[in-house]
């Protein structure tokens, strides 16, 4: 099978975008480790930091009801502040 003219420059071009684009994405994956490197060494917990992240990428509503799944569990675990106070006591 042989491509025509047109369609090899046009193929051409979108495998140039896409190696670029790859290239772009490296460098900004390599930018994003050196500041959580930065942050970490400010002390910063890298772990909460990209939950925040995540958190923030995500619209108030769905936001509020994984924190709310997330509370139920950890209640249903006797892992929240006063349900962990009241487990230590009876032990």
């Amino acid at each position: 099978m042989s491509l025509q003219s047109s369609a090899k420059d046009q193929l051409r071009t979108i495998v140039s975008r896409i190696e670029r684009l790859e290239e772009e994405k490296a460098a900004l994956s390599v930018d994003l480790r050196e500041v959580y490197a930065e942050a970490k060494g400010n002390g910063f917990d890298v772990k909460a930091l990209r939950t925040v992240i995540r958190l923030r990428k995500l619209d108030e509503t769905k936001r509020r009801e994984e924190e709310l799944i997330l509370d139920t569990y950890l209640h249903a675990l006797g892992m929240t502040g006063a349900d962990a106070d009241a487990e230590s006591e009876a032990a």
